[in-house]
């Protein structure tokens, strides 16, 4: 008698972090499969004195929960995408996002780079592996990714590379640098 195995179904959880206005929301849905989940909302009076817009004075949403995609890899693997708000503000709602995470990656703004400290903080304090993915801002410096890793004082194993958010094959390779990475931390730890 034939018998048909079949697998139950794996999802990955990916958490996308980072400062405010560093591209977070653009990388979900440039390598969302589906039309991503989004909850923005537009700047208003409250934020004055609170968000600070340097470097993102263009600038008039914000998310104020989550952003929220899909990639199919295969039948039976899916990875979800959650998308952090950057404003500290909204910081409460991490501990929940990142319940049952593989992984995450930080995006950094080099004009703003201490923006992302809270991010590789919360993430190398729990023990999460991440990447930290430096997006190519047009008309903003370039800077290497060693003087970025020495500015972040990030060890020698942490995955530091350069991307543009809005592209989808850059995305993509920053998730590939991530489940790598983090197959690599996770089976070193075992």
């Amino acid at each position: 008698m034939d018998s048909v195995l079949s697998e139950d179904p794996v999802a990955l959880k990916i958490l996308i972090a980072g400062g405010f206005g560093v591209g977070k929301t653009t990388l979900v849905g440039s390598v969302s499969e589906i039309k991503p989940l989004r909850t923005e909302e537009v700047l208003s009076d409250r934020g004055i004195g609170i968000d600070d817009l340097d470097g993102v004075e263009a600038k008039n949403t914000t998310t104020v929960a989550m952003d929220f995609g899909r990639i199919t890899i295969r039948d039976g693997l899916v990875v979800y995408l959650f998308g952090t708000p950057g404003q500290e503000r909204f910081w409460f709602m991490w501990d929940e996002l990142s319940y049952g995470a593989l992984g995450a990656v930080v995006i950094a703004d080099t004009r703003r780079l201490t923006d992302c400290f809270p991010s590789v903080d919360y993430f190398e304090q729990r023990g999460t592996p991440f990447v930290v993915a430096v997006n190519c801002f047009d008309g903003a410096a370039r800077h290497s990714v060693d003087d970025v890793r020495i500015a972040l004082d990030l060890d020698d194993d942490v995955p530091v590379m350069l991307c543009d958010v809005r592209r989808r094959a850059s995305a993509k390779e920053v998730m590939i640098a991530l489940v790598e990475h983090s197959l690599r931390t996770l089976t070193s730890a075992n």
